[in-house]
Formats: structure tokens, sequence, C-alpha cells
């Protein structure tokens, strides 16, 4: 059972008898003035500490105190300055009772604001006697660690669900899905910003208990939770799940539908491991001709049902986004040509869904080409393709696009630490380009998930969370307290570091290229080329009118799009030169990126228009 939650916004706890023999050490954005978590303050003999999650550290050193102490300075994503030396760190005198404020620089675009899970989330900050927001500030379900979240909301509150979950007794915890609720930022529950008030589903013994036990050894794994309302008006949850064996091999798969009484799964159905497809992932609804659809994002949102119970639990009803034919298999795939002879993605039932990884070890065996692909993610500054291994996407009502938030695969800082921001017109892409967002060196963040639900003004803030760990990272050395548990970020979708090219589409109707958009055209449409639709550090406005393209200052309004001037001196490397075609005997303009553009009638002027992104491969 859980424990009625708390409405009130913040908990104050007494100061300990003993919190005036620490010296408190508080570290914060130099931009926002928000504690940062998980800053290591490491002393010249290695002694090491790491901020909790109001960016404190309570410091108690036999031999140490009253003294002059240097700290070595570091974080995931932050620097402090330098000093004469190339040392990042500050030398304080440490007293008890005393304190000390170090402001620390942020590099990630996106903000840490605090770990959701684990035990001491706010250790530091009880010991020295400030103020938290949480009812179990530093042990909540007896919970030491937890993998993967998946939540959703039902009945107005947030349902929390979580893979395997260690606790304080034994090293082995739970791997049946422990789960929580909390209250909605707008029913009562915390400022996200501020944190998250777990109530976890309990045993008798107080540690979160199993909430989805399934037939078969191992581990059961949680995925595609959604609320979904039945034939009578009532709203349930539903979920698929995976059974898995050593070495992390799946090999039962089901769904399951949650008992709100017994605050636990229970089996629907099995789901045979052929079928084409299974609902996995994060889900989203849209209404798309009228029809209510589920979609699952794994990251890429490519299977989707009519969002119904009964839909949900048939098989034959799932539908993928997908170039291979219908009974056709990933292992032998037949492949849909259009007439011009390209790749066919289309919503087909009875197929199965190409994703990162399927498309790579097609284009590697030479079963199809690297520009067939329709997973183009790449490095909006580098060109560098980006392998989005896991994420979710979910529509923005502040960009009226849909976002990405993902995890790279083999990643310049880290194998799975790096995490993306995308966005498109559509679910289903075209997914370009994209702007990294949170780095963690040599250390995992895995998993990562936007929850839309704390979203902030309009959908300007948004937050996501991932798994913390070493696992998968090649590091052995694993970050106490923070190790295998959600980190919470905060981010401002208005940066201008967040400008991301966007498909403008070639809207003409003869030859010429000549009439643009940014808004996509209800029948399929040609992407003539990529331009953010805000501006940016150094940008100018294109402006369109019936004289042609032409770029604009910086300060002129009703911007087609926006791009660097054609002299840049500093430039990514994927943007190109977009060039302009004159009609001889007329007054026509046309615009392309092709140096060399074969249209009859026109000249190509010498200098481009301005530089903007290339064209997509589809």
């Amino acid at each position: 059972m859980f424990t009625a939650l708390l409405l009130s916004a913040s908990v104050f706890h007494a100061a300990p008898d003993d919190a005036n023999k620490y010296f408190a050490v508080k570290v914060v954005d130099d931009e926002t003035g928000h504690g940062v978590p998980l800053v290591e303050l490491r002393t010249v003999n290695d002694l090491r500490y790491f901020t909790d999650s109001n960016g404190v550290v309570a410091f108690r050193e036999p031999g140490l105190m009253e003294k002059d102490v240097f700290f070595y300075v570091a974080s995931h994503g932050y620097e402090y300055p330098k000093d004469g030396f190339g040392i990042r760190g500050a030398a304080l005198h440490v007293t008890a009772g005393g304190a000390a404020k170090l402001k620390i620089h942020r590099v990630n675009i996106a903000e840490r604001l605090y770990r959701l899970t684990g035990g001491g989330v706010y250790a530091d900050s009880v010991l020295v006697g400030d103020k938290t927001p949480l009812r179990e500030p530093v042990l909540n379900g007896l919970v030491l660690g937890s993998d993967t979240v998946l939540n959703a909301v039902h009945r107005n509150k947030i349902y929390w669900f979580w893979g395997d979950t260690n606790r304080p007794g034994y090293p082995l915890g739970n791997f049946q899905v422990p789960g929580a609720v909390s209250e909605l930022p707008s029913h009562g529950g915390l400022d996200p910003e501020t944190g998250v008030d777990l109530a976890y589903f309990t045993d008798a013994k107080g540690f979160a208990k199993e909430t989805m036990r399934m037939p078969g050894k191992g581990p059961t794994w949680l995925t595609a939770l959604v609320p979904l309302t039945d034939a009578d008006g009532r709203e349930r949850l539903y979920g698929s799940y995976v059974k898995v064996e050593p070495p992390l091999k799946v090999y039962a798969r089901g769904l399951a539908v949650f008992d709100d009484d017994k605050e636990a799964f229970e089996k629907l159905v099995d789901w045979d491991m052929k079928a084409p497809a299974f609902p996995s992932g994060h889900a989203f609804r849209r209404v798309e001709e009228g029809v209510d659809y589920v979609y699952f994002a794994n990251p890429y949102p490519l299977t989707r049902v009519i969002a119904s119970p009964e839909h949900f639990r048939r098989p034959g009803d799932y539908e993928s986004y997908t170039c291979v034919k219908e009974g056709s298999s990933l292992d032998d795939p037949k492949f849909d040509y259009d007439a011009q002879g390209r790749l066919h993605y289309v919503w087909r039932k009875g197929a199965p869904a190409v994703g990162p990884a399927e498309q790579a070890k097609f284009i590697a065996d030479g079963k199809m080409k690297m520009d067939e692909g329709l997973l183009q993610l790449r490095d909006r500054d580098s060109d560098k393709p980006v392998f989005a291994h896991a994420g979710s996407v979910y529509w923005n009502e502040y960009r009226k696009r849909w976002v990405m938030i993902a995890v790279q695969q083999s990643g310049d800082t880290s194998y799975l630490g790096e995490v993306w921001y995308a966005e498109a017109d559509a679910p289903v892409g075209p997914w370009v380009y994209a702007v990294k967002v949170a780095t963690h060196n040599h250390y995992s963040f895995y998993n990562p998930k936007q929850d839309p639900m704390f979203d902030k003004d309009g959908g300007r803030l948004i937050f996501f969370e991932g798994t913390y760990t070493h696992t998968f990272s090649g590091n052995p050395d694993a970050t106490p307290r923070y190790e295998y548990n959600q980190i919470l970020y905060k981010l401002d979708l208005s940066s201008p570091r967040l400008a991301i090219p966007a498909p403008v589409y070639d809207l003409s109707t003869g030859a010429a290229p000549e009439t643009f958009s940014m808004i996509r055209p209800k029948k399929e449409g040609r992407v003539a080329f990529f331009a953010p639709d805000r501006a940016f550090v150094d940008s100018v406005p294109v402006l369109a009118s019936k004289n042609g393209l032409r770029v604009g200052k910086p300060e002129e309004k009703g911007a087609l799009c926006y791009a660097f001037p054609a002299d840049a001196k500093r430039k990514p490397s994927g943007v190109r030169p977009l060039y302009e075609y004159r009609e001889r005997d007329g007054d026509r303009r046309a615009y392309s990126v092709e140096a060399e553009l074969s249209l009859p009638g026109y000249v190509r002027e010498e200098q481009p228009v301005c530089l903007i992104w290339r064209a997509g491969s589809r």
C-alpha cells in the first residue's frame, strides 16, 4: 500500500544537533543560481564528495577542520574556472558550522535539477540542517537504485514504474517492476523544478514491492505503458512486458493490465515472439484522419495501433511504418519500391518496422543504400551521423513540432551517455538534425524519457530523465548514491542553441524550384533544403517575396527561415550554399543547393544567397 500524498509544496526538517559541526559547500549554476547535483569535490589527498540534489556537500573531516582546504571541482557537462596553473578548483577555509558557495558554469544546454530515485537524495542537506522538498529526503521505499523509468498520467495521478531495483539489505532486489504514484503539479504536486514526491507501492517490510511478476524465470521488464478507455468508459493502465534470461536475452513477451485495487499488473495475453510488431517504448496518442492511434516510440515512433483495449491486445491490428512488404521478415526482407525505384515507406499491417539497428545492418549487408534509409539523424554542427539508441517522442505545443529526446550509441565521451534533442513536423519524420543537450563523461545515461506531464510555460520548458550508471561505460568507478538511479534535467526550448534545421518544402508546380514553405504539405512534399525557423547566433533571416528570396537584416520579421550569411566565417560542417538561378528571358528565379542545376533557360548567379543545410536524402 502507498501512503497518502502530502499536499504541501515543501517540508522543513529540523536541523540535527550536530548540524553546526559540518561545513556546508553549495555549488550553484552560475546562470540560474540553482543548486547543481552530482558535482564532485575532491581534496588534494583524494577524499571525494558529491553534491546532493540541493547542490550541497556536508564536509566534516578530522584533521581538516578549521583549515584552508583545496577542492578540485568537476561535474558532467559543467566546468569550474581554471586558475593560473590550469587547475579547476577552489581553496576554502573550512570551519564547523560555516558555509561557502561555488559557482559552476554549465556547458550542457540542459540543466541538471535533481535525482529522482535512490538513497540519500538530500542527505547532505539534512546533515547541515537545510530544508528539503520531499517527505522522505534520504530513503524512500527502501530504494537505493532503480533502472529505466516508465510513467503515465492515470486517473489524475502520475504512475511510475521502473526496472530492476536495489535495496539496502541484499545485493539482489526487486526484478519484477516496482512502482509508485505522485500528484500532478496541477493537482497539488511539487513544481517539477523542485522535486517529485513519490509514494511507493510497498511490501510488509516497507520495500518497493513487485507489481509485475509474470510467468517464467528471470526479470520482468515493463514497456509501452499507456492508459486506455474501454467501451464502458473506464480507464485502465495497459502495458507490454518481456521476460529476460542471461545474457539479456528476451525469451517471452506479453501484455498486461494494471489492477488499481491490488496495485499490480495482471497478465492479459502472450505475444508470439515471431509476430512482426510488438508495442515497445514510450506511448503517445495522435488522431490521424479521424482515427485515434497510440504510437510507440523506441526512440522512433514506427509502430502504432488504434487506441482501444480491444485493438491493443490483437497483434494483427498493429501497423509498422516500414519499407518491408507484408508477410516479409527482417531476416529475409522483401522491400517495396515505388514507381521511381525508391524504397516506399508507408504504414502496413503484418510487416516489421526497420529501426536504427536493422537499418544499419541492411546497409552493412548491402541490402540497402545509405541514402535509402528512413533514419538519417545527424549532428547539426559536425554533420556526423547520430545513432539514436533509445528515447521518447512527444508533441510540443511551444515549438509546434514533435520533439525527441534520445541517447546516442557510441558517442564521443560515452558509449551511452550523450543525450540529443531533435524536432520533426510529423511523428515519422523526417528526423534529420539533432543537437547534443547533455553529456556524461565515460558514464552511461541510458533510456532517457521526456516527462511531458511536467511541461511548463506552454511547453517552453520540458523535463527529461534517464538512468545514470557506469554499466556499459567501461568506467569501473561507480558514483556513490547516484549510481543506477534516475536524474532529471530541464531544457529551455527558447534557447537559440536549440535552433535546429527543419524541412523547407518545394511547393513549385513547375520544373523550377521557386516556391517554398516550412509548413508540411498535406500530400508528401519534396524537401528542398533544411534551415531553422528561428534566429540563432550569427544568423540572417531569409525572406520570400514575388521577386524571389533575399537575405534580410537580423531585425527583419516575417522570415521564411534563417540561415548563415554567404560569407560567414563561422559555419558548421553540414551547411551548403543556396544558389539563385535567374531566367534568361524573364523575371523568374529558382533556388537550389545544386551548383550545376539542369534547368533550361536559367543561369546561376555567381554568389550564393546564403548558407543552409543540405537537402535530406529522402
